[in-house]
């Protein structure tokens, strides 16, 4: 297992759920309903993208690519950049953070990409 690579999910998994509680209760009473949403977007896509990190992690026990490692860094630029411009945009309101979102998006879906090609390209009998 990468234990550095789980213990970083962990430490994201933490953080979406204190942000999700945030947006829950801290963000009613200084922004719109709107704004709240959008934040949740980017709540709910880290989630994700944590799960994402911890498959890379315990799939380290057994393939060894670097095309894991590349997986694992996309998904963290992911989260960074889709996940924190949105949490950005709905703090701030400024809506040119929303040029950043798609980059983030970009790197989830390499990430996904890699994640499968590593897995496919290793030989394996097990199923």
């Amino acid at each position: 297992m990468k234990k550095g690579l789980f213990m970083l999910a962990s430490s994201s998994g933490f953080l979406a759920v204190a942000l999700g509680a945030f947006a829950a209760h801290g963000l009613k009473a200084v922004t719109t309903p709107e704004l709240i949403k959008i934040f949740d977007v980017g709540v709910e896509y880290q989630f994700y993208h944590t799960f994402a990190l911890i498959a890379v992690a315990l799939a380290g026990n057994w393939v060894k690519s670097p095309l894991l490692d590349w997986a694992a860094w996309l998904f963290i630029a992911g989260i960074l950049l889709f996940s924190g411009s949105l949490y950005l945009y709905a703090l701030t309101g400024v809506k040119v953070l929303g040029i950043i979102t798609p980059m983030g998006g970009f790197c989830f879906l390499v990430g996904w990409a890699l994640l499968a090609s590593s897995m496919w390209r290793h030989r394996t009998d097990d199923l």
